[in-house]
């Protein structure tokens, strides 16, 4: 994969420091950092979220024309530093409502978390592309889908060496299931790579990066922050939680519409697995991680609803943009300034 084409003037000269394999001037990054920071809505600013993503991506497949030493140059973390501080920061303001609903629920960890995910709003996407997304809205949502599905469960993994006893145990259970049990074929991201390529779209590694909106980085962003701060861990496991706890009944909703729009028993192959999958999961990451998590490390509690709640915040977002977008008659992606996108090996 090739670096992205950038969206501001913080990608741009991102993408100049890491092609060129020097750093150029740190002043003139931070002023244009914070100058992007303090523009808008942190969490759905193209500049900012691709530029969080670059970063972040240094830690996972990285990028053909970037000098894998960029992975832990002071230069590159401190601009991560910086951006990372406004983008949890802006997390937390986003969920404080979430937060304080589940806080303030009757039952245990595992009680709260539940009712967290079953009584918050999410816009009806799930819905709409069983019943009545065309072909291109369905398209659009597994593009955007590629960004995380792609590397599905990567992020989450982070947090094993940072658990200890009977949660670390569960959480290797569930990334065991996640990466195909032993078997290569079974590779949850690979099935998903499948999937793209029997609707007719490139399965490639980060093929689709330029196209997805800012919000869709944010995303797969607060996952990949959640997995590489330690103080975070509490955050990462609250998000797995709500995140399996989500996902069953969407994903029969999602294998329904690729039948019903002709993809196939190929295509629907990924999503008729989590339907499965994902109710054992969610019991597994709710209570034996969660909950035995934060009965060693009370004090996790606040961070494992609110990485929760950030899932369930996120997604309804990236719902919102796709359905918001549909319903004017429009593309929910990126429309390229030249029409085209970078090649990728």
């Amino acid at each position: 994969m090739l670096l992205p084409c950038p969206r501001g003037p913080v990608t741009q000269l991102l993408s100049e420091w890491l092609s060129s394999g020097s750093a150029l001037d740190e002043a003139d990054m931070h002023a244009r950092v914070s100058a992007a920071l303090a523009g808008g809505d942190v969490i759905t600013a193209d500049d900012v979220q691709l530029s969080l993503w670059l970063l972040y991506e240094l830690h996972y497949q990285g990028f053909d024309d970037v000098d894998p030493t960029w992975e832990w140059r002071p230069e590159s973390l401190a601009v991560r530093r910086q951006i990372e501080g406004a983008f949890e920061a802006a997390l937390r303001r986003e969920t404080d409502a979430l937060v304080a609903y589940a806080m303030s629920a009757a039952g245990t960890l595992a009680d709260q978390l539940f009712a967290l995910v079953r009584d918050a709003e999410s816009p009806p996407l799930a819905r709409h592309l069983q019943r009545y997304a065309d072909r291109e809205q369905l398209s659009e949502f597994l593009i955007c889908r590629s960004i995380y599905q792609l590397k599905e469960a990567d992020p989450h993994t982070w947090a094993i060496p940072r658990l200890t006893g009977k949660a670390k145990v569960a959480l290797a259970e569930i990334q065991f299931d996640e990466y195909g049990s032993g078997r290569p074929a079974r590779l949850h991201a690979l099935m998903f790579a499948e999937t793209l390529d029997a609707c007719g779209l490139d399965p490639s590694y980060g093929a689709y990066v330029d196209r997805v909106p800012g919000v869709v980085l944010a995303a797969s962003n607060a996952m990949s922050m959640f997995g590489l701060h330690r103080r975070l861990r509490g955050a990462a496991i609250g998000h797995l939680g709500a995140f399996e706890a989500s996902s069953s009944l969407p994903n029969r909703r999602y294998a329904a519409a690729v039948r019903r729009l002709g993809g196939g028993e190929s295509a629907a192959r990924y999503f008729d697995e989590h339907v499965e999958a994902d109710a054992v999961h969610e019991q597994v990451a709710v209570r034996d991680v969660c909950g035995a998590a934060a009965a060693t490390e009370p004090e996790l509690i606040g961070d494992i609803i609110w990485g929760a709640a950030v899932c369930l915040r996120l997604d309804a977002l990236a719902a919102e943009r796709l359905l918001d977008a549909w319903s004017a008659g429009d593309t929910a992606l990126r429309n390229l300034v030249d029409g085209t996108a970078r090649t990728r090996a």
